[in-house]
């Protein structure tokens, strides 16, 4: 697998260049807060947000699971890429050129599999587009699509393709142009027979739907057969290392900034849908992409707006699939609104017969809260006239409001009911509360099957999400692929010494005369956390070096460094920012850096001598008669300095940077 020899200049180059707000906003609903941006983490579920940007020092924390680095880390944690996959990602995002790629042996195997897989990836939709464009065999597929309306920039712009019908046509075209069998086997590509291990087309004689990536790799591929053909109507890529089904939503990475600037998602069933109404101007649109409706999903959508319109098909399968994914979205915290079209139509027919403007206003005037639409389904069913049925039809509305985290919404909604259905409070409460405890027997049971399953991956060798979060990046080493290696469980928080991580931070942020000034004051031993004292060893010895200790050579190094980086400057910052927007006067930070930094030195002496106090105290449990005295006069002098300390003030202790040798 080839790997690229890119300078410091040019890593440089690319981030400055990349804008970690924007980047990240393709999978966060970021929110501003002072200085900083805050939103829901994609890297573990939880509904109050705890994950941070800081644009000025480029990097991202998330408090709840400890994820954090760069922009960089970022891409290669959300992707699935090493270092420098996430480069060339960054570097075509904001067309910065890259040198070619050169042969190398040394690259990670890890990063070597995911990056084949997105190449080969990238070469069957290329394949797969000329096909259709260009070839005698694909003049049926050209018939299908002019028959559908989809104009030929449209087709070229959602990369739309056939797969000829041979048995392994795109097998034998790869292999000639040098594609590695391992990576189109490991992307879904290829296949083996059971009995004789030939191998063929997972694709044949179908019309090509690329999936992509919110920032438009793809990653997959849903297949239509032809009219005529023999096989299921539908088949999509297999998981692999970069695609987990639960969590991608078809046509995200052309609706994620059309969902944020209409603040709403419309959710619709089939590929052809969403292409379609894109086509005609309805660009906030997106399906899921074969499977049912999953929490995944509605949790990525809810990064982009907390309001979500559901149409599907006016037809039985249509509706029931609609309300299946009712309560998905409802427990992911989306604010949903249901909709069917007029009988025989679908979202595709309707906007080519009538239109985007006729769409748009059809879905103002038809689109209802879920509470209305089921009524209305009932009473479209003739189930709302009988007083069983009805009965059912209400049990199956407070199932879905049980659903609703949002204590607010829960009451409203329950309002909205009682007064549809004339039902009294008390006994649509008494309900809705055996059918909460349901619902939450079932989510600890979720996150029970959840834990146990970390812990079987932990057992097999798999690191704690908490430890070893990014490779070196200097080495092109691999993060988890997407999808299957983002971690969906919180890890264990560490809470860290506030004075050592405000050393650290000050010795970064201020430079070598603050790193001279410390490293005069205290060594490593005053450090009571392993890796804030890894880190400061690591700060003095880039000063022994001359070496520049920044920001961007800490997050360009192994673990911890990128997630210490993060934890030491996004809170040091997050709370001051956000409480200096509501006040008419700011706190200065750091006015006089020497001050801030003699008050963290006091505390951290003070820290080291109560860990000496407390070290002699435990050697006189087992020290002999002639020890226990000189020990007792060790404790008696370490209190007396230790009480100096206390009742002096950190100007008289420690000497003013001018005044050191």
């Amino acid at each position: 697998m080839a790997q690229t020899r890119i300078t410091d200049h040019k890593k440089e180059e690319i981030r400055d260049a990349a804008d970690i707000v924007d980047v990240v906003s393709d999978y966060v609903k970021l929110k501003k807060a002072g200085g900083a941006f805050t939103g829901l983490c994609p890297f573990h579920n939880e509904r109050t947000p705890s994950f941070y940007v800081t644009p000025r020092l480029g990097i991202f924390k998330c408090f709840g699971c400890g994820e954090g680095g760069d922009v960089f880390n970022f891409v290669m944690k959300m992707e699935g890429v090493g270092f420098v996959e996430a480069m060339r990602s960054l570097a075509g995002r904001y067309n910065i050129e890259l040198p070619e790629e050169e042969s190398s042996e040394s690259a990670d195997a890890q990063t070597q599999l995911v990056e084949g897989i997105y190449h080969a990836l990238r070469f069957a939709g290329v394949y797969y587009h000329q096909t259709l464009a260009a070839e005698d065999s694909a003049a049926a597929a050209r018939d299908y699509i002019g028959r559908r309306g989809l104009t030929a920039a449209t087709t070229r712009k959602w990369g739309v393709g056939y797969a000829p019908d041979a048995f392994d046509a795109f097998y034998k075209h790869a292999l000639s142009s040098g594609i590695n069998e391992t990576y189109l086997h490991e992307a879904g590509l290829i296949k083996y027979s059971e009995q004789n291990q030939q191998v063929y087309d997972t694709f044949r004689g179908r019309l090509m739907f690329p999936i992509f990536s919110p920032s438009g790799k793809v990653i997959g591929f849903g297949g239509r057969i032809m009219e005529g053909g023999k096989g299921p109507k539908y088949i999509n890529s297999p998981q692999t290392k970069v695609y987990n089904k639960s969590e991608v939503i078809y046509g995200i990475h052309m609706a994620r900034n059309e969902i944020r600037k209409h603040d709403q998602s419309i959710l619709v069933e089939g590929y052809m849908d969403v292409i379609s109404l894109w086509q005609h101007g309805v660009t906030n649109v997106v399906a899921t992409s074969g499977t049912s409706i999953t929490p995944e999903q509605m949790r990525r959508l809810a990064n982009y707006s907390p309001n979500l319109l559901m149409v599907y098909d006016a037809d039985n399968a249509g509706q029931n699939a609609m309300l299946r994914g009712l309560d998905v979205a409802l427990q992911a915290g989306l604010h949903v609104r249901l909709m069917h079209l007029p009988d025989g139509e679908d979202p595709d027919s309707f906007v080519q017969q009538f239109g985007a403007e006729s769409f748009i206003n059809y879905t103002r005037k038809e689109a209802k809260d879920f509470i209305s639409f089921m009524v209305q389904h009932a009473e479209d069913k003739g189930e709302w006239d009988d007083p069983m049925s009805r009965k059912q039809v209400v049990s199956r509305i407070l199932a879905s409001i049980a659903r609703v985290s949002d204590q607010v919404l829960r009451e409203t909604l329950i309002g909205h009911l009682r007064k549809m259905t004339g039902i009294g409070e008390r006994a649509l409460y008494a309900e809705l509360g055996s059918l909460a405890a349901a619902v939450r027997q079932e989510e600890a049971r979720a996150i029970d099957r959840e834990r146990r399953a970390q812990q079987r991956e932990m057992q097999g060798g798999a690191p704690h999400p908490a430890e070893g979060q990014f490779q070196n990046p200097g080495s092109g080493g691999a993060s988890a692929p997407a999808g299957a290696g983002v971690p969906r469980t919180r890890p264990v928080q560490v809470r860290r010494p506030a004075a050592e991580k405000e050393i650290i931070r000050l010795m970064i942020e201020h430079g070598d005369g603050m790193i001279y000034y410390v490293g005069n004051l205290i060594g490593p031993d005053y450090f009571t956390d392993p890796e804030l004292r890894q880190f400061y060893e690591a700060i003095t010895a880039c000063y022994e070096q001359e070496i520049p200790a920044t920001i961007e050579h800490f997050t360009a190094m192994e673990p911890p460094f990128p997630r210490l980086v993060s934890e030491v400057f996004i809170e040091q910052f997050a709370v001051s920012e956000v409480g200096n927007a509501k006040r008419s006067r700011s706190i200065l930070r750091d006015a006089d850096p020497f001050a801030t930094a003699r008050g963290a030195v006091k505390s951290l002496a003070l820290q080291f001598l109560s860990q000496q106090i407390e070290e002699v105290n435990q050697q006189l449990s087992y020290a002999g008669e002639d020890e226990r005295s000189e020990l007792y006069r060790s404790i008696t002098e370490l209190r007396k300095t230790r009480l100096q300390i206390e009742k002096s003030h950190a100007d008289a202790l420690y000497p003013a940077p001018d005044e050191m040798p």
